[in-house]
């Protein structure tokens, strides 16, 4: 109990941001991105103390805010006993430096808190390294004469990972320690790609659960699935993908799989670090961009997401827009159309409609067929295993197989098969 109470009075923070025309508009704070900001930093375990918003025709090169408005936060800072100040806006490790000096109390921005929630949260020794390459090179430039200044607490914001055992390592040894990390990190693409050779052998299609973080993905795969993965109203619940087999119909099944949430001003670290996970993305067969319509920036979410699909190369992969949390808009007018299915993964309304879209975009045309096997062709049937759903088999005048088969394997068997007839020739139409 002591401890909680100590790590909830050091994570005591301000919030500023500036809103100025000389800086990109995914960039610039307002008062929304401050209050998305307010809610990372609860989930990073701190508490908001005040929030400032300054408005500036552009950046100060030193200070970012200006001296004088730098000055009335470390005045605030100091009223409201903070022992941390939080930028939603990017800082430069100067930057960073010169306000960490000037205000007194630890400097971080909002990539800083992002990566410290991963820290957190990630579970598998894959997240693991994926989140301690994205703090390394967060870190290192910003290495010269950061930490002389900084007393590091257990338990505080921006101490988790990497940074609380190599506080005074040189910039050669984190550079060995990246390149190790990428090293690992390949290691893990090379054993996804083994699994994925498998699964596309095995002809099984993979659907990706995508979107803004806390639109209800995992609330969803849960949904579908029955499994019981942790879905909680916050951000970055989950971190490491999960993915589950789910029968879409008795003649489709594909393995769909919950990644992680994105958000807007994504630190470009987690971007690279985490492609081992995203990666998958680009071998989906069909996306869910799941987008929570109750809030009042839906649109701009989904615009943030689908910026990220873009810059990962997959914005050709086909995609449902779903519509999530509709049970909290009664009577709200949505757009429609056939790529968008309006559901509640909550309360499961409208999940028979998404399933019936996702069977129609992944159709392979498989079929349930019935193939009579004589008994010196008996190894069809282990071809049958491999390539195909058997169902039933039972052993009379013929070996009687039932069996969902692809296109494909229905053509190789030809007159096996029950009620099979021999495709007409171009010549024959």
């Amino acid at each position: 109990m002591f401890e909680e109470q100590k790590i909830k009075e050091i994570n005591r923070a301000v919030l500023v941001g500036l809103n100025c025309p000389g800086l990109d508009r995914e960039e610039n704070a307002s008062e929304e991105s401050l209050a998305e900001l307010a809610a990372l930093l609860d989930t990073a375990g701190g508490t908001c103390l005040g929030t400032v918003l300054q408005n500036k025709n552009n950046p100060d090169p030193r200070t970012f805010i200006g001296e004088g408005k730098a000055e009335e936060v470390r005045e605030l800072a100091s009223t409201l006993g903070a022992d941390l100040v939080i930028f939603d806006n990017p800082l430069s490790p100067s930057q960073q430096r010169a306000l960490t000096e000037k205000l007194g109390v630890t400097v971080m921005d909002r990539a800083g808190l992002i990566l410290d929630i991963f820290a957190k949260r990630a579970r598998t020794s894959e997240g693991r390294l994926q989140v301690a390459l994205a703090q390394y090179q967060y870190l290192l430039p910003r290495l010269t004469g950061m930490w002389k200044h900084l007393e590091r607490q257990e338990g505080a914001i921006g101490t988790r990972g990497p940074g609380e055992t190599q506080l005074e390592s040189d910039r050669r040894h984190i550079h060995r320690k990246i390149a190790k990390l990428k090293e690992e990190l390949e290691e893990v693409r090379r054993v996804r790609a083994t699994q994925r050779d498998r699964r596309e052998k095995n002809e099984v299609p993979v659907v990706a659960i995508v979107g803004y973080t806390n639109a209800g993905k995992s609330t969803l795969l849960n949904a579908l699935t029955g499994s019981d993965i942790p879905a909680n109203n916050r951000l970055f619940d989950t971190l490491d993908t999960t993915t589950r087999t789910l029968a879409i119909s008795d003649t489709c099944t594909v393995l769909i799989s919950d990644t992680v949430g994105f958000i807007s001003k994504l630190p470009h670290q987690l971007v690279d670090a985490f492609k081992a996970t995203l990666e998958e993305l680009e071998y989906a067969d069909l996306l869910l961009h799941v987008i929570d319509v109750s809030d009042p920036g839906w649109m701009e979410q989904a615009q943030v997401v689908e910026s990220l699909i873009q810059e990962l190369g997959v914005s050709e992969t086909p995609r449902l827009e779903v519509f999530n949390k509709c049970d909290r808009v009664p009577g709200e007018i949505l757009p429609h159309g056939a790529d968008i299915v309006p559901i509640s993964a909550k309360t499961g309304a409208g999940l028979d409609g998404l399933l019936a879209a996702i069977e129609k975009r992944l159709d392979t045309g498989k079929r349930r067929v019935t193939i009579h096997l004589p008994y010196d062709q008996g190894g069809v049937l282990d071809l049958l295993y491999r390539e195909a759903k058997v169902e039933q088999v039972e052993y009379g005048a013929t070996i009687d197989v039932v069996a969902v088969c692809t296109p494909k394997t229905i053509g190789r068997l030809g007159p096996l098969v029950e009620g099979w007839t021999r495709p007409k020739e171009p010549w024959e139409e």
